[in-house]
């Protein structure tokens, strides 16, 4: 049986913490920027954690 392959477009997209978790960066900040409040945008910065029904998937994608 041949070695999996990581899925290089989720691995672009996805980062694995230290303790295991998965995180991805907010939807909707790459552009359109104009109509969209300050407000808006603050809250889209940064990273959040995947959500746990999308984790399983992810995890096989990366060969975790």
């Amino acid at each position: 049986m041949p070695k999996m392959k990581t899925h290089k477009g989720t691995s672009k997209r996805i980062r694995v913490t230290g303790t295991g978790k998965l995180r991805r960066q907010k939807a909707g900040r790459r552009h359109l920027m104009e109509k969209k409040s300050n407000r808006l945008t603050r809250r889209l910065e940064g990273t959040t954690e995947l959500a746990k029904t999308e984790a399983g998937r992810v995890k096989r994608l990366l060969g975790i």
